[in-house]
């Protein structure tokens, strides 16, 4: 099967909505394709059960649709997932499921297109699709990241990502490792070799008005300045150790923790302590699958699957190439991509 249109969306997360919703209204054609069986799936099928918006509801909404006024100002999971649910019905977008994007490249051949090959995992079949204009909306949380440790594969407990976690009420009796950040209500340990800032609502809601201002080392100062006013200069005494970044150049550039060594239930920490787990959780974040699949990327992306200039300059590239939800900002950064560059620059994709 071979299709044509004039811009071919990969991915149905929040990135992917927002940008068919911006082409929807000024009439642009366009296909969303989705390797799962529904859209934003990881928000529907990988997010734990008291996930919430980490960030109030003004830097999450997308674009051409706020939050209903009654909404919380950090909204639950279920009330994004009923928000994206009614985004997708007000703007009419349409994503083809079970397409398992494995290639796309540009072809120069008369003027130049874009040629995407699909595997439709229902049907077992090929589908071609050929647009002027490519979006690569499959964001970095692609996939779950888990760091290559020695003897991981001798571990005799469980051993999990984070996206697999939607409560704690299997781990109750268990000791678990957390690797990374989040912490469930279970008996744990948590691994953060690079430290922690401590940041309180209203910290983080103005660092976030003034990143809109001001450049991030600023912010980060001024953040940083104001949680040592109320939380004290140092942390130690509580086992806490700043990071040696600000807080806002951490969320863009996430370095992950790491163990030393696992020998069977037993994990060897770079400290020199040693001790058994039941279970390992690894909150290590999501990476980039674009490398994958994408063949040719108009000098968009680096060997990591991400833009290689940093934001706002990382959303275009050669060819008719853009790429949507590659901020390292979050919700806030596909917003962000959406209003100021997908929307902005929409008449691109207009036939010239």
């Amino acid at each position: 099967m071979r299709q044509e249109t004039t811009v071919v969306i990969v991915g149905a997360g929040p990135a992917g909505l927002a940008t068919s919703a911006c082409l929807n209204l000024d009439n642009i054609p366009n296909l969303v394709l989705e390797r799962e069986d529904c859209f934003a799936s990881l928000w529907k099928k990988r997010a734990y059960d008291r996930l919430k918006l980490h960030l109030a509801k003004q830097f999450c909404e997308l674009p051409h649709m706020p939050f209903p006024p009654t909404a919380p100002t950090f909204v639950p999971k279920h009330g994004f997932i009923q928000y994206l649910d009614d985004y997708v019905s007000n703007f009419n977008i349409n994503p083809l499921y079970h397409r398992n994007v494995s290639c796309a490249s540009f072809d120069d051949n008369n003027g130049g297109h874009w040629v995407v090959v699909a595997t439709n995992t229902v049907l077992g079949t090929t589908e071609e699709y050929v647009a002027k204009f490519l979006v690569v909306a499959t964001g970095e949380n692609s996939e779950g990241y888990v760091p290559q440790i020695p003897g991981l594969d001798s571990f005799t407990g469980e051993v999990i990502h984070s996206s697999r976690y939607d409560n704690g009420t299997r781990f109750a009796k268990r000791d678990v490792l957390v690797v990374g950040v989040e912490i469930p209500a279970w008996k744990l340990h948590l691994i953060c070799a690079t430290g922690v800032h401590i940041l309180n609502e209203w910290m983080v809601k103005l660092g976030m008005e003034l990143l809109k201002y001001l450049p991030l080392d600023l912010v980060d100062n001024i953040v940083l300045t104001l949680s040592k006013i109320k939380y004290g200069n140092n942390l130690s005494d509580y086992g806490i150790q700043r990071p040696g970044k600000g807080p806002f150049f951490l969320k863009r550039a996430t370095g992950f923790p790491s163990i030393k060594k696992v020998n069977g239930d037993h994990v060897l920490f770079a400290n020199g302590m040693t001790k058994s787990y039941d279970t390992v959780v690894f909150a290590t974040g999501y990476k980039s699958t674009v490398r994958k699949w994408l063949k040719d990327d108009g000098g968009l992306f680096n060997e990591d699957g991400m833009p290689k200039q940093r934001s706002p300059n990382h959303w275009k590239g050669e060819n008719g190439i853009y790429c949507a939800g590659f901020a390292s900002s979050g919700l806030f950064g596909i917003s962000n991509d959406a209003k100021s560059y997908i929307a902005r620059h929409k008449c691109d994709f207009r036939p010239q």
